[in-house]
């Protein structure tokens, strides 16, 4: 994704109903003490990406990668926080094959990259290959 869009994040938060500003105002994410693991030294006046629009970027990788119905197991971290403007990559590696059921399954470490601060969600999948 070549810019994370603050404007889908409003929106987002419109749809959940998520009262949180960190989502939609960038006064409110300027305020913040950060300084943490989690949070970069310095997050200027950028607002904080909802965790199902992460989730969906890894989701989307997959399906990409092997179809609309190949998650068959899917679980994410959220170590870092991924902020509007941000450039990020979906990306993952398989980690083992094997068949389960008839199925031919792969295991699959992902991650979504940020240049600069590295793997900022963290996750595991199992995919069904064709």
């Amino acid at each position: 994704m070549e810019s994370v869009s603050a404007e889908r994040m409003r929106t987002m938060a419109a749809i959940l109903r998520d009262p949180n500003p960190l989502h939609w105002d960038r006064e409110a994410v300027a305020n913040l003490n950060v300084g943490s693991a989690t949070l970069p030294a310095s997050l200027g006046k950028r607002t904080i990406n909802q965790g199902p629009l992460g989730l969906s970027y890894m989701i989307n990788m997959l399906h990409e990668w092997m179809g609309p119905e190949c998650i068959k197991r899917f679980y994410m971290t959220f170590p870092q926080v991924v902020l509007d403007e941000d450039r990020v990559i979906a990306k993952g590696t398989i980690t083992a094959l094997r068949e389960e059921n008839n199925l031919q399954l792969a295991d699959c470490d992902i991650w979504l990259e940020h240049a600069e601060r590295g793997s900022l969600l963290i996750g595991k999948a199992t995919v069904q290959l064709q």
